[in-house]
């Protein structure tokens, strides 16, 4: 291996590591100017609502997932009762939903001319004002909603948690005199809160992200406010200002969760120690075991889907046009060239990671690894504020020099939305590669160095074969993410470009939901295949 080779591999991998986090880094020098009145307007005014919603609805979707996501967990990784096999797949389901899509269907489902209270009308010969139903457009409908898609985060992590737990220690409290609660609530819970604490974290980041949602709900949050600054007052630096302020709460968060996910393993017991071994349930416990598990799954995936499948059919005739494949192959053109892009970088910064040992690069590396916890809004902005100022450069360039007026080369291009898309969802990426390479023997690298090869040609013809099926579930994986993702694509998509994601939104937002089904399915149904992958991880793993 030649210097020269190992010099210009060093620089790729600094440089495109760099790109992934400049937009981050954009958002954050605008704290060095000074405030703008319309800082001091949001200041006085609405910022502190921001903020006490965000808690609000943080705090709730907290309790929400814990309450959903524990039992179902606690039932499935040590109770054995009829359903179970098919329960464990069915609870991850709600993943494959996103929040703004359950947000629109259970309007329609819930609201005054949905069926539910259409149907207590006739029934008890009810007029307007003569009877309560709870809003649907409410913080607790908000919280509602995050809750009953974002909890398998917490099932998953604390099934796994809960299944590799030692049988001894729950045997020895049982000879004890413990009960069933005892023993859950002071040994089983405490010795799974690391994991518990990390999939809270992971629906929490979640949260902050969403726009849709909230945007429809009508509640003020970080994310509307971060929107309704750049477009409303046409203010980018108060923008990225209220983006910062959001980043470091987001930060807090991945911080804490990167904390408690390090102390996942002080539960694991020795080798002499036996997996918990599910105790068979029968009768009433059983009934009341599988009624558990199947209501989270009813409220936050077959009722949206088969309410969403009867509008689909029913608004079929006119919706699904020409206008619907040309959205479908713009959302399947940009999954696809973000998912191939992301993963190539994700590749490189892997495989750089792994072969430059130098603590400074590893750490840009690792700071490109926390762009998942970023909203997309905030990517967004970064990366507008970017392109923008790289087109106004190139513009008084060209016409100084050469009399030509260009135009804006790179702001509101397919361009700019790709890569924005890349730095929001390269954490996946790099995760799922990274895993994929970390199986490899570090002799593999040496050999190949020893016999000439840069790091290039050993990336090309060595690693990239043996991590093939790697790099194909990272692939999907970003895919689907880039066809659910919405505050990124809403901000930067070019003029006559739309998505499915995009036009559920707006169908929603004048309140043609049935209209919008079409579109909202199409997103659930892709959304389906990773949750299968997911599934199939982990019966591979058990």
């Amino acid at each position: 291996m030649t210097r020269t080779s190992n010099t210009l591999w060093w620089l790729t991998v600094v440089t495109i590591a760099s790109l992934m986090v400049m937009p981050l880094l954009v958002v954050l020098q605008f704290n060095l100017q000074g405030h703008t009145p319309t800082w001091q307007h949001l200041l006085d005014y609405v910022l502190w609502n921001y903020i006490s919603n965000s808690l609000q609805l943080a705090l709730g979707v907290a309790l929400g997932t814990f309450i959903i996501g524990v039992p179902t967990a606690w039932l499935c990784a040590l109770y054995h009762f009829p359903g179970k096999r098919y329960l464990e797949f069915l609870l991850l389901l709600p993943l494959a939903m996103p929040a703004y899509i359950i947000a629109y269907t259970y309007t329609g489902i819930l609201d005054f001319a949905g069926p539910v209270q259409t149907a207590l009308r006739d029934h008890f010969d009810w007029s307007y004002g003569q009877y309560w139903f709870p809003e649907i457009r409410s913080m607790g409908g908000a919280i509602a909603m995050f809750s009953f898609v974002l909890y398998p985060y917490v099932f998953l992590l604390t099934r796994s948690t809960l299944i590799a737990q030692s049988h001894n220690l729950t045997h020895a409290a049982q000879s004890l005199g413990a009960n069933s609660l005892e023993r859950l609530t002071l040994i089983i819970l405490p010795l799974a809160r690391p994991a518990i604490v990390a999939g809270v974290m992971l629906a929490l980041m979640e949260t902050l992200a969403d726009y849709g949602t909230v945007q429809y709900f009508g509640i003020d949050t970080f994310t509307t406010g971060i929107i309704r600054t750049w477009f409303g007052f046409g203010e980018p630096q108060t923008a990225a200002q209220l983006s910062s302020l959001l980043m470091l709460v987001v930060f807090m968060l991945f911080m804490f969760e990167q904390h408690s996910r390090r102390r996942i393993r002080y539960h694991n017991t020795s080798n002499s120690c036996h997996a918990t071994a599910p105790t068979p349930l029968t009768g009433g416990a059983a009934i009341l075991a599988m009624t558990i598990c199947l209501i989270p799954v009813l409220l936050g995936f077959i009722i949206p889907v088969v309410q969403l499948s009867q509008w689909a059919i029913d608004t079929a005739s006119r919706m699904l046009d020409a206008n619907f494949w040309q959205l479908a192959f713009n959302s399947l053109l940009l999954a696809l060239c973000a998912a191939l892009v992301t993963i190539l970088a994700a590749l490189i910064l892997s495989y750089g990671k792994r072969s430059i040992r130098n603590k400074a690069v590893q750490g840009l590396i690792n700071l490109c690894a926390m762009s998942y916890a970023i909203p997309g809004t905030i990517i967004a902005v970064g990366t507008l504020i970017i392109f923008t100022q790289l087109d106004h450069t190139l513009i008084n360039v060209l016409k100084s020099g050469f009399k030509i007026d260009s135009g804006l080369l790179f702001t509101g291009t397919i361009f700019a939305l790709v890569f924005a898309h890349t730095v929001r969802f390269l954490s996946l990426g790099l995760q799922s590669v990274g895993a994929s390479l970390a199986k490899i023997n570090q002799s593999i690298d040496e050999a190949s160095s020893l016999l000439g090869h840069s790091p290039f040609a050993t990336l090309r013809h060595v690693h990239m074969p043996l991590i093939r099926s790697g790099l194909l579930t990272a692939t999907l994986l970003v895919f689907v993410e880039v066809m659910k993702e919405l505050p990124a694509t809403l901000i930067m998509r070019p003029f006559n470009f739309n998505t499915l994601a995009v036009r559920a939104y707006e169908l929603a937002s004048d309140e043609r939901l049935a209209d919008a089904s079409s579109a909202a399915l199409a997103i659930v149904v892709t959304g389906i295949i990773p949750v299968i992958l997911v599934n199939l991880s982990i019966n591979k793993n058990d």
